[in-house]
């Protein structure tokens, strides 16, 4: 950046040949290489007119050393003051598209330029006047037919590159951390959280949560959860993130993590999923209760952390109080997170519950046939074989519904597995499949 400033750019040559104009040339005389109090004067005096004399450049000049240098100059200005950013949405700029050449430059310029392009853009956009009663605040109506860039195309234009860069990073250092701060400013908007959600940004979140040591890495660590946070309010983001491995990995953090911000921010955010059954039975699972009451001994400045400490607490135990062992169950299975917990050997979960595994045309059953197809985990394919012999056993229609989804194909597969366990249990349930409960049951005796 500083070595970016340093460069001598040809002003003069530039309105010679009509790339801007003589007014121009005297605004950018005025300015260029000044320190900062004089820039700071001139901007008071005249802030509208350097931002339309900015964007004009970024817009009309494609030179890289000029653009960057511009944006550079954009960039030292919001930093030394990021109260400027409204200058771009002033009304004297209403007749300007003071997006589009930011837009445009995300996707055609280097790292540098992506870079700067994103961080100015994110920071205009979070501050423009919002609509009220169908007007915008400078008194131009919001769905008049204007050749200006939408704010819609520039939100959607921004999320599609920050989870470009999420995906597969320009910059092996710099893009994971610009993407994540710029998602934490944006996500505070719900139209920001609807295009997120639609293009899929949601999963590319989630491998970044896990507990950091240096400074550099809980600071991205933070402005993650911050994300996780924002899209806790959200009705469809909530809905993907229960069938990612978002709550362990929070847990992880919260029970690793010394710094009050990280753990506020994560606390706050199991306080708005714990409504959900889905996350509470989780939760419980993982030993939050246990946690928390570890927390709240510890000596907090924030009184919000406190506060938050104790709403979740009474959540959690409202929640063991009614969450029924097949609620529990159904999270398991839907994680594809099965192991040897009590409930699937306790006949008496079987007898209780075996009419719930007919909701959602045997949703549960469906999930476990895609264990069985698809895990790795030997611990999974053991404990989803014997869930579906119990299935057998004590459902009525058990070996129908079995036989219909498939069953067998998937479990003889599994008969000659390197794990004995599986071995083992894919045997029961091929003799149940064949024989039926009773018989199946004297054999294994």
């Amino acid at each position: 950046m500083a070595l970016v400033l340093k460069r001598d750019i040809p002003w003069e040559t530039y309105m010679s040949t009509k790339l801007i104009t003589s007014t121009c040339l005297q605004l950018l005389r005025r300015y260029d290489k000044r320190p900062e109090s004089q820039r700071a004067s001139l901007l008071e005096d005249d802030g509208p007119a350097y931002v339309r004399v900015f964007v004009n450049i970024l817009r009309n000049i494609s030179k890289e050393e000029t653009v960057e240098y511009v944006l550079a100059l954009i960039d030292d200005m919001l930093a030394a003051n990021p109260k400027r950013a409204r200058l771009f949405h002033d009304k004297s700029l209403s007749d300007e598209d003071t997006y589009d050449p930011f837009l445009r430059l995300l996707w055609k310029g280097n790292w540098f330029i992506q870079e700067k392009s994103c961080k100015i853009l994110s920071t205009i956009v979070s501050v423009r006047p919002k609509v009220q009663n169908g007007m915008m605040q400078n008194g131009e109506s919001s769905d008049s037919k204007s050749k200006l860039t939408t704010i819609h195309d520039v939100l959607r234009g921004l999320v599609d590159w920050l989870c470009s860069q999420l995906r597969n990073p320009s910059h092996p250092t710099r893009s994971v951390p610009i993407a994540i701060n710029c998602l934490a400013t944006l996500l505070r908007e719900a139209s920001v959280r609807s295009l997120f959600v639609q293009a899929d940004g949601v999963k590319l979140l989630i491998p970044l949560i896990a507990p950091a040591s240096n400074q550099q890495s809980i600071q991205l660590l933070y402005e993650t959860c911050l994300c996780i946070w924002l899209l806790s309010f959200f009705e469809p983001a909530i809905d993907y993130l229960s069938t990612t491995r978002v709550t362990p990995r929070l847990v992880d953090v919260v029970k690793g993590s010394t710094k009050e911000k990280v753990v506020r921010v994560v606390v706050l955010t199991f306080r708005n999923l714990i409504p959900k059954s889905a996350f509470a039975a989780q939760m419980i699972d993982l030993g939050l209760p246990q946690i928390v009451q570890s927390l709240k001994a510890q000596a907090w400045s924030d009184e919000d952390l406190l506060e938050a400490l104790n709403q979740l607490e009474q959540g959690l135990k409202d929640n063991i109080k009614r969450l029924s062992s097949f609620d529990k169950y159904k999270q398991q299975v839907l994680l594809g997170h099965l192991d040897w917990s009590a409930m699937h050997k306790d006949p008496g979960f079987w007898r209780e519950n075996i009419s719930n595994f007919e909701e959602n045309d045997f949703q549960v059953l469906r999930v476990l046939m895609t264990i069985l197809d698809t895990s790795t985990d030997p611990t999974a394919l053991a404990v989803a074989c014997y869930d579906l012999s119990q299935f057998i056993q004590y459902h009525p229609g058990g070996r129908i519904v079995a036989s219909n989804l498939k069953a067998k194909e998937r479990v003889m597969k599994l008969m000659n597995h390197d794990n004995a366990e599986v071995r083992k249990n894919a045997l029961l349930c091929v003799q149940r499949l064949f024989l039926g409960a009773k018989y199946a049951s004297f054999l294994q005796a």
